[in-house]
């Protein structure tokens, strides 16, 4: 038997499966919440099959379905109430700044109290 060494190769892959990977990665594309709104609605409208619907817009099927499916569970989150807004940052600091001041209010508040039961 051969001792194995520490610095095996791994087989390098073809030029031909780097531009394969290369353009598949390229050619990923990201949709925006109102594309996908969109595309989901239209395939409820049902003015084409889900294929053509699927075909036209460059996706597969199955996404599509992930899609709606997840359209449709927001939905009833949100019909049920059960959803939460996150907070924007903006709206995070506004009420740091808020909760500083009044913390600030309340030793000022506290200190003058002090002062006033000890005259």
């Amino acid at each position: 038997m051969k001792p194995k060494s520490s610095n095996t190769k791994l087989p390098a892959k073809s030029p031909a499966e780097r531009v394969v990977k290369d353009i598949r990665r390229q050619t990923r594309r990201h949709f925006s919440a109102e594309d996908k709104i969109r595309i989901v609605l239209e395939g409820l409208r049902g003015d084409d099959s889900i294929a053509e619907l699927c075909r036209k817009e460059g996706i597969a099927q199955s996404l599509y379905y992930t899609w709606s499916k997840e359209f449709m569970e927001a939905g009833k989150r949100r019909l049920a109430g059960d959803t939460a807004r996150a907070a924007t940052t903006g709206e995070v600091q506004d009420l740091r700044r808020e909760a500083r001041a009044l913390k600030e209010c309340v030793a000022d508040l506290t200190l003058e109290n002090r002062l006033l039961k000890k005259a």
